[in-house]
């Protein structure tokens, strides 16, 4: 099964999109709107999320009355308890559903919430083919740049599988929309460009930067510190590093939570989760080669509470470079 009328779904997400980016800018000057409201098994949940979460669910009503769907987010849940599902519309069986909606409203709230960064509107459409459709099978993706209060300008990314990735950049007092060339670096060397290994957050802090000095060393050489060779970016989305890439602003991003949690022998902690991943494949279309921690390509349930770990390469020749230190420095940590 194949999903069919691929600009009607494009447009029907660019303009639930734009809905979540206006919340956003409307909300600025409201700081209650980003207090913590609880906490949910994927994450930390902001008042600005659930401004949020309303609008998605009238949005996949008024779909859900044209195409039966199941939406995958934060903050549902379904009939038989599952978190973070809900079919649309109402009362509709699961199995009678013809497509799967795995969404992101605000991926980088921490970074909007200080107007420091740009987060990111994500979503991806796949074929329901029941609980195991995967990240795989999306074969439409967009997503949104969710401005700061200095930004005059956001980007819209969208993606059909086999038909390459398209871009346009919004004139935020207009609202006009003109086209933006995009597509991953074609760098054959991380020297004097952006390469980054995530170290968000305490906890795995020493694996992720042991490992980025271990491909910097082994990549480029001995580290001359009198010189700034790499350059490290830790944008706090998912959406955001996937941006970094797809534009050929960074060549090597990665984020190894999951595996770096279990090398040191804890649970599971914050990490990316495949909803956090619903445009990979933006990136691929843009040409952008992302792996799991195994080197497989990037794979997962559509769900919100999976923890991924995923690596990403601007090229084929970055990949050749820096995949075999990636692999033998986890299994270096494994023994």
């Amino acid at each position: 099964m194949s999903i069919t009328n691929t600009p009607f779904i494009v447009d029907r997400l660019i303009g639930f999109q734009k809905l979540v980016r206006d919340t956003i800018i409307a909300s600025r000057d409201k700081q209650s709107m980003f207090e913590v409201s609880h906490s949910t098994a994927a994450d930390t949940i902001y008042k600005i999320d659930t401004e949020v979460e309303p609008l998605l669910e009238e949005f996949c009503q008024e779909w859900g009355k044209v195409t039966p769907l199941i939406l995958i987010a934060e903050g549902l849940e379904g009939p038989n308890g599952e978190e973070c599902v809900k079919v649309f519309p109402e009362g509709t069986k699961e199995e009678d559903a013809v497509l799967r909606l795995i969404v992101d409203p605000i991926d980088g709230t921490r970074g909007i919430m200080y107007d420091k960064r740009p987060a990111w509107a994500l979503a991806g459409v796949a074929p329901n083919k029941g609980p195991k459709t995967s990240l795989r099978d999306i074969e439409v993706a967009v997503m949104s740049e969710l401005p700061t209060s200095k930004m005059g300008y956001a980007d819209v990314l969208w993606a059909v599988k086999g038909q390459g990735a398209m871009a346009q950049r919004v004139n935020l007092t207009t609202g006009e929309g003109v086209p933006l060339a995009i597509g991953a670096s074609k760098a054959t060397t991380i020297l004097h460009g952006f390469a980054t290994v995530s170290n968000f957050f305490p906890g795995t802090k020493l694996l992720a930067s042991e490992l980025m000095e271990h491909i910097a060393k082994n990549s480029i050489g001995a580290a001359d510190v009198t010189k700034a060779t790499v350059f490290d970016d830790q944008y706090i989305s998912t959406g955001g590093q996937f941006y970094e890439l797809i534009n050929g602003h960074d060549r090597f991003n990665a984020d190894l939570r999951p595996t770096f949690y279990a090398l040191q022998g804890q649970p599971e902690g914050l990490c990316c989760h495949p909803y956090d991943c619903a445009t990979l494949l933006i990136a691929e279309e843009a040409g952008v080669l992302i792996t799991d921690e195994k080197g497989q390509p990037l794979d997962g349930p559509l769900d919100c509470t999976t923890g991924l770990s995923w690596v990403g390469y601007a090229n084929a020749t970055l990949k050749k470079q820096i995949e075999p230190l990636v692999q033998g420095f986890l299994t270096s940590k494994a023994k």
